[in-house]
C-alpha cells in the first residue's frame, strides 16, 4: 500500500472575537471538543477599526511518544519509507455551513512552537466554555494557567498562538508583541490559496517539516492555520471558513496527515521483450524480481554481504546450456529492492522460446568467481518479439479480482490480484484445446476506493507525480494492497480502475464490492 494516513491527536479553535455583547471578548473560550474547526477574520464589527480573528490548532501522531500508531513507528517497523523516498500531506475537509463564506483568501499553515492542552469546550456561538480554572487552550493560553510565549532566548507573551514564524506580528485587538524567528522557518510555512467559492479542501504539502519533527530538529507541537497576515490585519472580513474537526461524526473527514509513496513493483517476467530495432535502449530493458521468502516472510539472502552483490546469467535450459547474451553486461549484475527483493534489468536478444536465469553470486559475496559460486535460483520466462502494426487500436480489457472476499476486517493489509484479458478475445478451437486464458498485464494501472451509500471517494485515482495508487506487477498479473484499517467499518465499498492506454486514462466499467467489518 503506497498510502497511510494518520488522524489528529488533538485540535482546537482559538479566537478573539467578540461576544454577542460587542464588548466582551471570548479570548478565555475553547472548543477543543466542537466537531468543526473554524477560521475567519471580521473588521469593523464593534468599533470603525476593530479585529476579529480565529484561527486552528492541530497536531498529529508522528512521533512514537504521541501515539502507538506514528508516523516514526511505521517507518522503524518498515511500512512507509525512509526520508527522500515519501511525501507528506496536510489534509482538512470543508463543514458546510449557512453563514458566509470567505472569498479569495490564502490560509497559511505554520509550526506551533509551544505545548498547548486540546480542552473540553464546545461552545462556538456564545463562547460559554471558558479554560480559566480549566484545561485547554485559548487565544491567551497554551495549557490552564500557561500563556503564549516566543520561542526566543527572552520570551515575549503573545496571544493567538505562537509558530515557528518569521516576524509574524501580533494582530490588533490583542496584547502580544512581534515573534521574531530566524529567516529560515519560511522553509517550513505552507500555504494554499482559495478562489470564488471558498468549499475547497485544505491539502497542503508539509514533507519537509514532517521530517524535522521525526529526526527531533523541531518539538511536534502540530501546527496552526490561519487567515495571512495582510487577511487577518486588512480592512475586509474573510467569514467564515469551517472544516471537519477530529471529533466529527463523518469519519473520513477528520483532519490527517496523509503519507504518499509510489511502491509500485514492475516485475516483466510475464511481459518480458527480446531487443528490437523498434525501440530505444531504454525500451528494450526489462526488469525481472527474485523472491526470497522463508516460511512464508521475506528474509534476506545469507553471504551477500554489506553490498547485496547478486547478479544474474541466462541459459538456454535449466541446468546450463547456451548462455545467452545480454546488455548491458554479462553476467548482469542484481540490485537490492527491499528486505529479501531483488531485481535485475537487462535487455536481451534470443531466439529461444524459453529461457532460464540464474541468480548467484562470488564465492565471497563480493567478487564473480568460478570456484565457490553460490547458486541462490533458477527462474523462467518466455521471451516475446515485439511487433509493430499496420492498425491503430485501442484494447478493451474484461478485468476481475480473482481473490476479493466479500467481507473484510478492519485490521491488516490485504494483497488484491486482478486477472485482465482482451475484451474481444476470441479463441480458436486450437487454442481453446491447449491454452490457458491470457492474463494481460496493464503496465499503467491505478485503483480507486469508493463508499457505495453515497459514492463518496475514500482513495482518489493517484496519477499524479507520485503514483501512489499505482498498481504492481509479477509473472502473475498486476495487483496492489489495501490497508483495511484505513476503511470506516459498517460500510460496503467498491472498487475502480483506470488504465492508461494510448496516450489516455480509461476507465474500466466494472466494480468490484466489499464490506468492511469489526
Amino acid at each position: 500500500m503506497s498510502l497511510k494516513r494518520y488522524t489528529a491527536i488533538s485540535d482546537n479553535t482559538i479566537t478573539n472575537a467578540f461576544e454577542r455583547n460587542l464588548t466582551t471578548r471570548g479570548t478565555g473560550s475553547n472548543m477543543g471538543l466542537a466537531d468543526s474547526l473554524e477560521i475567519f477574520s471580521i473588521y469593523g464589527q464593534a468599533t470603525s477599526s476593530s479585529y476579529e480573528l480565529s484561527r486552528v490548532l492541530t497536531k498529529f501522531p508522528v512521533l512514537t511518544s504521541d501515539a502507538t500508531s506514528s508516523i516514526q513507528a511505521d517507518r522503524t517497523a518498515g511500512s512507509i519509507p525512509a526520508s527522500g523516498s515519501v511525501d507528506f500531506y496536510l489534509r482538512l475537509y470543508n463543514v458546510k455551513h449557512t453563514a458566509t463564506l470567505p472569498r479569495n483568501f490564502t490560509l497559511v499553515v505554520s509550526p506551533v512552537s509551544q505545548s498547548w492542552q486540546e480542552g473540553q469546550g464546545l461552545d462556538m456561538e456564545d463562547y460559554s466554555n471558558l479554560t480559566y480554572d480549566g484545561t485547554g487552550s485559548n487565544w491567551i493560553n497554551a495549557s490552564a494557567h500557561t500563556v503564549w510565549v516566543t520561542g526566543a532566548a527572552s520570551p515575549i507573551t503573545v496571544t493567538g498562538g505562537s509558530y515557528l514564524r518569521p516576524s509574524w506580528n501580533g494582530a490588533s485587538g490583542s496584547s502580544g508583541g512581534v515573534r521574531t524567528y530566524p529567516t529560515t522557518y519560511d522553509e517550513f510555512n505552507f500555504s494554499q490559496s482559495f478562489g470564488e467559492k471558498g468549499t475547497s479542501d485544505l491539502e497542503v504539502k508539509i514533507t519537509g517539516l514532517v521530517e524535522k519533527w521525526i529526526s527531533g530538529d523541531y518539538s511536534n507541537y502540530g501546527v496552526g492555520i490561519m487567515l495571512s497576515q495582510s487577511q487577518e490585519t486588512g480592512s475586509h472580513s474573510y467569514y467564515t471558513k469551517k472544516f471537519s474537526a477530529r471529533s466529527s461524526e463523518y469519519f473520513f473527514s477528520r483532519p490527517v496527515i496523509e503519507a504518499r509513496w509510489n511502491s509500485t513493483r514492475k516485475d516483466q517476467r510475464g511481459s518480458f521483450y527480446v531487443s528490437s530495432s523498434n525501440l530505444s535502449s531504454a525500451d528494450n530493458l526489462n526488469t525481472i524480481y527474485l523472491y526470497n521468502y522463508v516460511r512464508g516472510q521475506p528474509k534476506d539472502i545469507a553471504n551477500l554481504g554489506t553490498l547485496n552483490r547478486i547478479y544474474v546469467n541466462v541459459y538456454t535450459s535449466a541446468s546450463g546450456g547456451e548462455l545467452i547474451s545480454a546488455a548491458p553486461n554479462n553476467p548482469i549484475t542484481g540490485g537490492y529492492v527491499a528486505t529479501g527483493i531483488y531485481s535485475a534489468s537487462f535487455a536481451l536478444d534470443t531466439s529461444a522460446s524459453l529461457v532460464y536465469d540464474r541468480w548467484f553470486s562470488g564465492s565471497s559475496g563480493s567478487a564473480i568467481t568460478t570456484a565457490g559460486t553460490k547458486i541462490y535460483h533458477t527462474g523462467s520466462f518466455i521471451p516475446k518479439k515485439f511487433n509493430s502494426s499496420n492498425i491503430y487500436s485501442i484494447p478493451r480489457y474484461v478485468t476481475t479480482i480473482t481473490n476479493l472476499e466479500p467481507e473484510y476486517y478492519n485490521g491488516g493489509t490485504t494483497r488484491l490480484r486482478l486477472f485482465t484479458r482482451l475484451k474481444d478475445w476470441s479463441p480458436t478451437i486450437y487454442t481453446v484445446a491447449s491454452k490457458e486464458i491470457q492474463n494481460n498485464i496493464i503496465e499503467d494501472a491505478y485503483f480507486k476506493i469508493f463508499r457505495m451509500i453515497d459514492e463518496k471517494d475514500v482513495i482518489s485515482y493517484g496519477t499524479g507525480s507520485l503514483n501512489h495508487t499505482r498498481l504492481s506487477y509479477d509473472v502473475t498479473g498486476s495487483y496492489f494492497d489495501l490497508d483495511m484499517k484505513m476503511l470506516e467499518t459498517g460500510y460496503a465499498y467498491g472498487i475502480k480502475f483506470v488504465y492508461y492506454i494510448n496516450g489516455a486514462y480509461q476507465e474500466q466499467p466494472e466494480t468490484f464490492k466489499f464490506r468492511v467489518i469489526e
